[in-house]
Protein backbone atom coordinates (compact mmCIF):
# COMPACT_ATOMS: atom_id res chain seq x y z
CA UNK A 1 0.00 0.00 0.00
CA UNK A 2 1.18 3.29 -0.59
CA UNK A 3 2.88 4.89 2.48
CA UNK A 4 1.30 7.94 1.75
CA UNK A 5 -1.90 6.95 1.67
CA UNK A 6 -4.71 8.30 4.17
CA UNK A 7 -6.51 4.83 4.18
CA UNK A 8 -4.70 3.24 7.16
CA UNK A 9 -6.92 0.99 8.31
CA UNK A 10 -10.49 -0.46 7.04
CA UNK A 11 -12.30 1.96 9.27
CA UNK A 12 -10.93 4.77 7.88
CA UNK A 13 -12.04 3.70 4.02
CA UNK A 14 -15.66 2.68 5.37
CA UNK A 15 -15.71 6.66 6.74
CA UNK A 16 -14.85 7.51 3.40
CA UNK A 17 -16.95 5.86 1.45
CA UNK A 18 -20.02 7.17 4.07
CA UNK A 19 -19.58 10.72 2.81
CA UNK A 20 -19.08 9.70 -0.76
CA UNK A 21 -22.94 8.10 -0.45
CA UNK A 22 -23.70 10.92 1.93
CA UNK A 23 -22.90 13.56 -0.79
CA UNK A 24 -24.36 11.56 -4.18
CA UNK A 25 -27.87 11.06 -1.80
CA UNK A 26 -27.66 14.98 -1.19
CA UNK A 27 -28.12 14.91 -5.10
CA UNK A 28 -30.15 11.84 -6.13
CA UNK A 29 -32.74 10.50 -4.38
CA UNK A 30 -33.76 6.94 -4.44
CA UNK A 31 -31.53 5.09 -7.01
CA UNK A 32 -29.58 3.32 -4.01
CA UNK A 33 -28.56 0.47 -6.08
CA UNK A 34 -27.48 2.94 -9.17
CA UNK A 35 -25.00 4.48 -6.58
CA UNK A 36 -23.95 1.44 -5.49
CA UNK A 37 -23.50 -0.24 -8.47
CA UNK A 38 -21.53 2.85 -10.25
CA UNK A 39 -19.00 3.02 -7.41
CA UNK A 40 -18.94 -0.93 -7.80
CA UNK A 41 -17.73 -0.03 -11.46
CA UNK A 42 -15.41 2.78 -10.86
CA UNK A 43 -13.58 0.64 -7.79
CA UNK A 44 -13.07 -2.52 -10.36
CA UNK A 45 -12.01 0.06 -13.61
CA UNK A 46 -14.97 -1.09 -15.32
CA UNK A 47 -17.62 0.64 -16.97
CA UNK A 48 -21.54 0.65 -17.09
CA UNK A 49 -24.57 0.16 -19.65
CA UNK A 50 -27.01 2.32 -17.84
CA UNK A 51 -30.78 1.20 -19.88
CA UNK A 52 -33.79 3.64 -18.47
CA UNK A 53 -36.44 5.71 -19.91
CA UNK A 54 -35.46 9.68 -19.90
CA UNK A 55 -35.70 11.83 -16.73
CA UNK A 56 -34.25 9.03 -14.14
CA UNK A 57 -31.27 11.09 -13.22
CA UNK A 58 -28.52 9.30 -15.16
CA UNK A 59 -27.18 12.03 -16.81
CA UNK A 60 -26.77 13.44 -13.43
CA UNK A 61 -25.72 10.53 -11.27
CA UNK A 62 -22.85 10.28 -13.33
CA UNK A 63 -22.09 14.11 -13.31
CA UNK A 64 -22.18 14.40 -9.48
CA UNK A 65 -20.09 11.14 -9.06
CA UNK A 66 -17.33 12.58 -11.26
CA UNK A 67 -17.81 16.17 -8.70
CA UNK A 68 -17.45 13.81 -5.64
CA UNK A 69 -14.18 11.98 -6.53
CA UNK A 70 -12.66 15.37 -8.08
CA UNK A 71 -12.65 14.27 -12.22
CA UNK A 72 -12.85 15.79 -15.10
CA UNK A 73 -16.16 15.17 -16.62
CA UNK A 74 -17.84 15.35 -20.28
CA UNK A 75 -20.86 14.52 -22.17
CA UNK A 76 -21.46 13.19 -25.33
CA UNK A 77 -24.94 13.25 -27.03
CA UNK A 78 -24.83 10.13 -29.75
CA UNK A 79 -26.70 11.29 -32.40
CA UNK A 80 -27.52 9.12 -35.94
CA UNK A 81 -25.32 11.56 -37.39
CA UNK A 82 -22.46 11.02 -34.98
CA UNK A 83 -18.80 10.56 -36.44
CA UNK A 84 -16.06 8.48 -34.12
CA UNK A 85 -13.97 11.73 -34.70
CA UNK A 86 -16.41 13.79 -32.74
CA UNK A 87 -15.50 11.52 -29.95
CA UNK A 88 -12.08 10.71 -29.73
CA UNK A 89 -10.60 13.69 -31.85
CA UNK A 90 -9.22 14.11 -35.00
CA UNK A 91 -6.28 16.42 -37.17
CA UNK A 92 -6.91 19.61 -38.00
CA UNK A 93 -5.25 21.51 -40.92
CA UNK A 94 -4.06 25.00 -39.50
CA UNK A 95 -3.73 27.42 -42.89
CA UNK A 96 -1.57 30.10 -41.12
CA UNK A 97 0.68 27.11 -40.04
CA UNK A 98 0.29 24.91 -43.26
CA UNK A 99 0.66 22.35 -40.58
CA UNK A 100 -2.16 19.43 -39.23
CA UNK A 101 -2.65 20.03 -35.24
CA UNK A 102 -4.60 17.76 -33.46
CA UNK A 103 -7.69 18.14 -31.69
CA UNK A 104 -8.23 15.80 -28.80
CA UNK A 105 -12.35 14.93 -28.28
CA UNK A 106 -14.20 14.68 -25.21
CA UNK A 107 -12.79 11.39 -24.11
CA UNK A 108 -10.41 12.58 -22.68
CA UNK A 109 -11.81 12.84 -19.53
CA UNK A 110 -11.84 10.94 -16.41
CA UNK A 111 -15.88 10.52 -16.35
CA UNK A 112 -17.31 10.41 -19.82
CA UNK A 113 -21.13 10.03 -20.12
CA UNK A 114 -22.60 9.02 -23.87
CA UNK A 115 -26.23 9.86 -23.41
CA UNK A 116 -27.97 7.24 -25.70
CA UNK A 117 -25.37 5.27 -26.92
CA UNK A 118 -27.82 3.33 -29.08
CA UNK A 119 -28.79 6.18 -31.13
CA UNK A 120 -25.79 6.09 -32.81
CA UNK A 121 -24.21 3.68 -35.68
CA UNK A 122 -21.74 0.66 -34.72
CA UNK A 123 -18.71 2.62 -35.91
CA UNK A 124 -19.56 5.41 -33.60
CA UNK A 125 -20.02 2.90 -30.81
CA UNK A 126 -17.04 0.82 -32.14
CA UNK A 127 -14.86 4.04 -31.53
CA UNK A 128 -15.99 4.20 -27.80
CA UNK A 129 -15.41 1.13 -27.12
CA UNK A 130 -12.04 1.11 -28.86
CA UNK A 131 -10.94 3.52 -26.08
CA UNK A 132 -12.64 1.97 -23.33
CA UNK A 133 -10.86 -1.35 -23.62
CA UNK A 134 -7.54 0.15 -24.91
CA UNK A 135 -7.36 3.55 -22.97
CA UNK A 136 -5.96 5.19 -25.69
CA UNK A 137 -6.48 6.56 -29.21
CA UNK A 138 -4.53 7.00 -32.19
CA UNK A 139 -4.68 10.02 -34.39
CA UNK A 140 -2.63 10.47 -37.26
CA UNK A 141 -0.24 7.94 -36.15
CA UNK A 142 0.19 8.80 -32.69
CA UNK A 143 -0.95 7.17 -29.95
CA UNK A 144 -2.46 9.51 -26.78
CA UNK A 145 -3.21 7.99 -23.63
CA UNK A 146 -6.27 8.98 -22.05
CA UNK A 147 -6.34 9.99 -18.46
CA UNK A 148 -6.43 7.53 -15.46
CA UNK A 149 -8.78 6.98 -14.17
CA UNK A 150 -10.86 6.43 -16.83
CA UNK A 151 -14.82 5.48 -16.34
CA UNK A 152 -17.19 5.48 -18.67
CA UNK A 153 -20.98 5.44 -18.22
CA UNK A 154 -23.16 5.01 -21.35
CA UNK A 155 -26.94 5.55 -21.02
CA UNK A 156 -29.47 3.22 -23.53
CA UNK A 157 -33.08 3.81 -23.91
CA UNK A 158 -35.25 0.18 -24.33
CA UNK A 159 -34.83 -0.81 -27.95
CA UNK A 160 -38.46 -0.98 -28.25
CA UNK A 161 -38.34 2.71 -28.90
CA UNK A 162 -38.27 4.53 -32.02
CA UNK A 163 -34.69 5.52 -33.59
CA UNK A 164 -31.95 3.34 -31.76
CA UNK A 165 -29.88 0.62 -33.16
CA UNK A 166 -29.20 -2.46 -31.02
CA UNK A 167 -25.73 -2.72 -29.93
CA UNK A 168 -23.75 -5.83 -31.13
CA UNK A 169 -23.46 -8.36 -28.65
CA UNK A 170 -19.62 -8.48 -28.67
CA UNK A 171 -19.87 -4.78 -27.78
CA UNK A 172 -22.22 -4.68 -24.95
CA UNK A 173 -19.98 -7.45 -23.66
CA UNK A 174 -17.23 -4.82 -23.52
CA UNK A 175 -19.34 -3.07 -20.35
CA UNK A 176 -18.61 -4.48 -17.05
CA UNK A 177 -22.14 -4.05 -15.88
CA UNK A 178 -25.47 -3.07 -17.13
CA UNK A 179 -27.98 -1.24 -14.85
CA UNK A 180 -31.51 -1.09 -14.95
CA UNK A 181 -33.16 1.77 -13.68
CA UNK A 182 -36.82 2.22 -12.26
CA UNK A 183 -39.26 5.08 -11.79
CA UNK A 184 -38.73 6.38 -8.18
CA UNK A 185 -41.35 5.57 -5.64
CA UNK A 186 -44.56 8.06 -4.60
CA UNK A 187 -42.23 8.53 -1.34
CA UNK A 188 -38.94 9.35 -3.55
CA UNK A 189 -40.92 11.41 -5.53
CA UNK A 190 -42.82 13.54 -3.15
CA UNK A 191 -38.71 14.07 -1.90
CA UNK A 192 -37.75 15.13 -5.32
CA UNK A 193 -40.37 18.00 -5.47
CA UNK A 194 -39.95 19.04 -2.22
CA UNK A 195 -36.13 19.23 -2.88
CA UNK A 196 -36.76 21.41 -6.16
CA UNK A 197 -38.33 23.52 -3.97
CA UNK A 198 -35.53 25.23 -3.16
CA UNK A 199 -31.96 25.61 -4.71
CA UNK A 200 -30.66 21.95 -5.83
CA UNK A 201 -28.04 21.01 -3.48
CA UNK A 202 -24.55 20.84 -4.59
CA UNK A 203 -22.26 18.01 -4.01
CA UNK A 204 -18.90 18.15 -2.15
CA UNK A 205 -15.89 16.59 -3.51
CA UNK A 206 -14.59 14.01 -1.10
CA UNK A 207 -11.67 12.43 -2.52
CA UNK A 208 -9.29 13.30 -5.48
CA UNK A 209 -7.46 11.07 -8.36
CA UNK A 210 -4.77 9.81 -6.67
CA UNK A 211 -7.02 8.47 -3.16
CA UNK A 212 -9.40 7.08 -5.78
CA UNK A 213 -6.30 4.91 -7.54
CA UNK A 214 -5.38 4.23 -4.02
CA UNK A 215 -9.20 2.66 -3.28
CA UNK A 216 -9.15 1.10 -6.56
CA UNK A 217 -6.06 -0.64 -5.37
CA UNK A 218 -7.23 -1.89 -1.83
CA UNK A 219 -10.19 -3.74 -4.24
CA UNK A 220 -7.72 -5.09 -5.87
CA UNK A 221 -6.06 -6.87 -2.91
CA UNK A 222 -9.72 -8.02 -1.50
CA UNK A 223 -9.11 -11.60 -0.93
CA UNK A 224 -10.88 -13.95 -2.94
CA UNK A 225 -11.77 -17.49 -1.72
CA UNK A 226 -11.56 -20.92 -3.94
CA UNK A 227 -14.78 -21.46 -3.26
CA UNK A 228 -16.27 -18.10 -4.07
CA UNK A 229 -14.34 -18.28 -7.29
CA UNK A 230 -15.81 -21.38 -7.63
CA UNK A 231 -19.31 -20.10 -7.44
CA UNK A 232 -18.97 -17.68 -10.13
CA UNK A 233 -17.59 -19.77 -12.68
CA UNK A 234 -20.48 -21.99 -11.65
CA UNK A 235 -23.10 -19.27 -12.71
CA UNK A 236 -21.51 -18.20 -15.79
CA UNK A 237 -21.05 -22.22 -16.69
CA UNK A 238 -24.82 -22.57 -16.19
CA UNK A 239 -25.52 -19.99 -19.04
CA UNK A 240 -23.92 -21.81 -21.42
CA UNK A 241 -24.29 -25.60 -20.21
CA UNK A 242 -27.40 -25.53 -18.03
CA UNK A 243 -28.40 -29.22 -18.03
CA UNK A 244 -25.29 -30.04 -15.71
CA UNK A 245 -27.35 -27.58 -13.43
CA UNK A 246 -30.42 -29.44 -13.24
CA UNK A 247 -31.27 -26.79 -15.42
CA UNK A 248 -32.35 -28.64 -18.94
CA UNK A 249 -35.18 -26.17 -19.74
CA UNK A 250 -33.49 -22.83 -19.88
CA UNK A 251 -31.71 -24.75 -22.98
CA UNK A 252 -34.22 -23.65 -25.87
CA UNK A 253 -33.95 -20.36 -24.26
CA UNK A 254 -30.25 -19.21 -24.33
CA UNK A 255 -28.35 -18.84 -27.80
CA UNK A 256 -25.31 -17.89 -26.29
CA UNK A 257 -24.02 -17.99 -22.65
CA UNK A 258 -22.06 -15.49 -20.85
CA UNK A 259 -18.21 -14.75 -21.99
CA UNK A 260 -15.06 -15.25 -19.66
CA UNK A 261 -15.49 -11.56 -19.33
CA UNK A 262 -18.37 -12.08 -17.18
CA UNK A 263 -16.55 -14.50 -14.77
CA UNK A 264 -13.76 -11.72 -14.92
CA UNK A 265 -16.29 -9.37 -13.88
CA UNK A 266 -18.37 -10.80 -10.46
CA UNK A 267 -15.23 -11.32 -9.26
CA UNK A 268 -14.03 -8.09 -9.62
CA UNK A 269 -17.62 -6.57 -9.12
CA UNK A 270 -17.50 -9.30 -5.52
CA UNK A 271 -14.49 -7.24 -4.51
CA UNK A 272 -15.64 -3.96 -4.79
CA UNK A 273 -18.54 -4.49 -3.32
CA UNK A 274 -17.02 -6.50 -0.37
CA UNK A 275 -14.74 -3.06 0.38
CA UNK A 276 -17.63 -0.91 0.35
CA UNK A 277 -19.16 -3.14 2.86
CA UNK A 278 -15.46 -2.48 5.04
CA UNK A 279 -14.67 -6.19 4.47
CA UNK A 280 -11.22 -7.40 2.92
CA UNK A 281 -12.43 -10.93 2.35
CA UNK A 282 -15.39 -11.90 -0.45
CA UNK A 283 -18.12 -14.02 0.34
CA UNK A 284 -20.74 -16.09 -2.19
CA UNK A 285 -23.30 -13.33 -1.41
CA UNK A 286 -21.27 -10.17 -3.20
CA UNK A 287 -20.88 -12.61 -6.30
CA UNK A 288 -25.06 -13.10 -6.05
CA UNK A 289 -25.58 -9.22 -5.80
CA UNK A 290 -23.69 -8.35 -8.84
CA UNK A 291 -24.66 -11.25 -10.59
CA UNK A 292 -28.06 -9.80 -12.49
CA UNK A 293 -26.28 -6.48 -13.66
CA UNK A 294 -22.72 -8.54 -14.91
CA UNK A 295 -24.48 -11.37 -16.49
CA UNK A 296 -27.67 -9.86 -18.00
CA UNK A 297 -26.47 -8.23 -20.97
CA UNK A 298 -24.52 -10.87 -21.97
CA UNK A 299 -27.04 -13.60 -22.68
CA UNK A 300 -27.85 -13.84 -25.95
CA UNK A 301 -31.88 -15.11 -26.20
CA UNK A 302 -33.21 -17.62 -29.01
CA UNK A 303 -35.74 -16.05 -31.45
CA UNK A 304 -38.19 -19.06 -30.10
CA UNK A 305 -37.60 -17.65 -26.67
CA UNK A 306 -37.94 -13.83 -27.80
CA UNK A 307 -41.20 -14.86 -28.92
CA UNK A 308 -42.54 -15.97 -26.02
CA UNK A 309 -41.37 -12.97 -24.03
CA UNK A 310 -38.60 -14.17 -21.90
CA UNK A 311 -35.93 -12.11 -20.46
CA UNK A 312 -32.47 -12.08 -19.55
CA UNK A 313 -33.27 -11.22 -15.97
CA UNK A 314 -35.75 -14.39 -15.92
CA UNK A 315 -33.26 -16.59 -17.34
CA UNK A 316 -30.24 -15.21 -14.44
CA UNK A 317 -33.29 -15.59 -11.72
CA UNK A 318 -33.47 -18.72 -12.21
CA UNK A 319 -30.04 -19.18 -12.57
CA UNK A 320 -29.24 -17.79 -9.37
CA UNK A 321 -31.42 -19.18 -7.23
CA UNK A 322 -30.44 -22.89 -8.84
CA UNK A 323 -27.07 -22.97 -7.99
CA UNK A 324 -25.77 -23.36 -4.74
CA UNK A 325 -23.12 -21.83 -3.16
CA UNK A 326 -20.56 -22.89 -0.18
CA UNK A 327 -20.25 -20.25 2.79
CA UNK A 328 -17.19 -18.36 3.32
CA UNK A 329 -15.90 -18.12 6.60
CA UNK A 330 -14.15 -14.69 7.38
CA UNK A 331 -10.40 -14.45 7.21
CA UNK A 332 -8.99 -14.92 10.89
CA UNK A 333 -7.58 -11.48 10.73
CA UNK A 334 -10.45 -9.85 9.28
CA UNK A 335 -10.79 -6.67 11.54
CA UNK A 336 -14.48 -6.81 9.88
CA UNK A 337 -15.19 -9.26 12.49
CA UNK A 338 -12.99 -8.96 15.83
CA UNK A 339 -14.91 -8.66 18.93
CA UNK A 340 -17.51 -11.25 17.04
Amino acid sequence: MNPQSPYTDDAAVARTFEQVFFELRKVIVGQTRLLERLLVGLLSRGHCLLESVPGLAKTLAAETLATVVGGSFARVQFTPDLLPSDIIGTRIYRGSTEKFDVELGPAFVNFLLTDEINRAPAKVQSALLEVMAEQQVTIGGVTYPVPKPFFVVATQNPIEQEGVYNMPEAQRDRFMMKIVLHHPSQVEEMEILDRMAVSAPEPAQVIDLHELVELQRRADAVYVDRSVAQYAVDLVQATRTPEQYGLADLGPSVGLGCSPRATLSLIRGAKAIALLRARNYTTPQDVFDVAPEVMRHRLMLTYDALAQDVTADQIVNRILSSVPATWVSPKPNDPATAGR
